[in-house]
This record gives structure tokens, sequence and C-alpha cells, in this order.
């Protein structure tokens, strides 16, 4: 297939239930490349989710729609693009009073791991 297209806007919301945290996050899977594992979804995190501490054997980027996405490594508004390295412990929500919306796009096979569960990442 040469072009694919997702409108987002049409698509309902699916839900990922998060065990680890028993969360479920609203989301829209927009591609995922078979041979690759490279994935692009658009996500909600509602008002006040925060995705706790952990890292993923994979990198990952965030682009903020709307909202204000908050991190270990400050807060990130619309427009913002936010890359995370392969390894990098982190955490990643919404703020208390309003949800985030955005592109999470993966460079390979997506994978979790909590420190709350695991410990922390060795190396």
């Amino acid at each position: 297939m040469p072009i694919k297209s997702v409108d987002t806007n049409r698509v309902p919301w699916e839900f990922l239930e998060i065990p680890e945290l028993g969360a479920k996050l609203p989301v829209k899977t927009c591609h995922v490349d078979d041979e690759t594992g490279v994935s692009i979804s658009k996500i909600c995190y509602k008002a006040g989710f925060i995705n706790r501490s952990h890292w993923h054997n994979c990198s990952h980027g965030i682009y903020v729609l709307d909202g204000i996405l908050k991190t270990h490594a400050g807060e990130f508004g619309p427009g913002s693009f936010v890359w995370f390295q392969e390894g990098t412990t982190m955490f990643h929500g919404a703020t208390e009073d309003n949800d985030v919306t955005f592109l999470f796009i993966t460079n390979k096979a997506f994978d979790i791991h909590y420190e709350h569960i695991e410990g922390a990442r060795a190396g």
C-alpha cells in the first residue's frame, strides 16, 4: 500500500489497558510497521494522569497537539516535540487541570518497564 490515511477526528477512541498502573488510556492507532515495529498513535492522558517512572528498549517521540505534557524534564505545550532516548528513565503525563493529547512515535517495537515493579534500570 503506497499511502495510508487515518482521520483521527473520525476514528473512535480505543482503550489501552495498563494493568501496572490500574489505568486505561484513550488511544487511536495511526500506523504500526510489521517489519520494524515503528508505530504512531494519537494518545490522550486525562488531567492528573502520570505514566509513572519507567523506561523503554525503544526511543520515542511525543508531539503535543493540545494541553501540557508534564515530564521528568519539564512541561511542554502544543507544538512541542520531545524525544526520549532508548533506555532513559522517565515519567510523563498530564497536568492536574488539563488533558494532554499527543502523537506518540516509536523507532522500533514498543515495550515498557516500570520501576515500581522491576526496580531501577540496570546500567
